[in-house]
């Protein structure tokens, strides 16, 4: 199958490559409820050396910078509580973490979960966290922007594999919430 974006020679639907996933991506598949079919959700091989978005960009396309979203994990606290959620927006963007996501978690202050957190928590690689998967309960904060691409390409779970996804599909995903001006930039 063709991807339909990107300069990829072979496209899979992510429900018949399971085993190129990590368990939670694999297992939200196998659940999959959403309102897009998860056969249409697809999974592309690429080199794990070249996850970084402007290196895959640069390799695999460069109109994949428009396209291309990141997934990162944030860490709100107030009062000796953390609480983590995930943050999901296009690569040209940059996460409003000190102000939309502080005050959509109603925290006192907000970051990047470190490293260690972030792939722990997830059960995903660090280059390679996605929407699709994550802890149930914890808020997937979406600007609106992603859902608003036609095509968008995401992590697998791995560094190694992406995911290319319809947009609105990604408004489906358990704990998502679309949040304006979450992007920046």
């Amino acid at each position: 199958m063709q991807a339909p974006l990107g300069n990829f020679p072979h496209a899979d639907p992510a429900p018949d490559v399971l085993d190129q996933l990590t368990a939670p991506v694999a297992d939200a598949f196998r659940a999959w409820r959403g309102s897009v079919p998860a056969g249409q959700l697809l999974y592309v091989d690429t080199d794990p050396d070249l996850a970084d978005t402007a290196v895959f960009a640069e390799h695999y396309g460069p109109g994949l910078l428009d396209a291309s979203a990141n997934c990162v994990v944030v860490a709100g606290k107030r009062g000796g509580e953390t609480t983590l959620a995930a943050c999901l927006v296009l690569s040209r963007s940059l996460v409003d973490v000190n102000g939309a996501v502080r005050r959509r978690l109603g925290a006192r202050k907000a970051s990047f979960a470190p490293r260690e957190t972030a792939t722990g928590e997830t059960g995903m690689e660090y280059g390679g966290i996605t929407p699709i998967g994550l802890p149930a309960a914890w808020p997937l904060l979406i600007d609106p922007a992603v859902v608003d691409t036609a095509w968008v390409l995401i992590g697998s779970g791995r560094r190694r594999g992406k995911l290319i996804v319809p947009g609105k599909a990604l408004a489906d995903l358990p704990g998502a919430e679309l949040v304006e001006g979450l992007g920046t930039g």
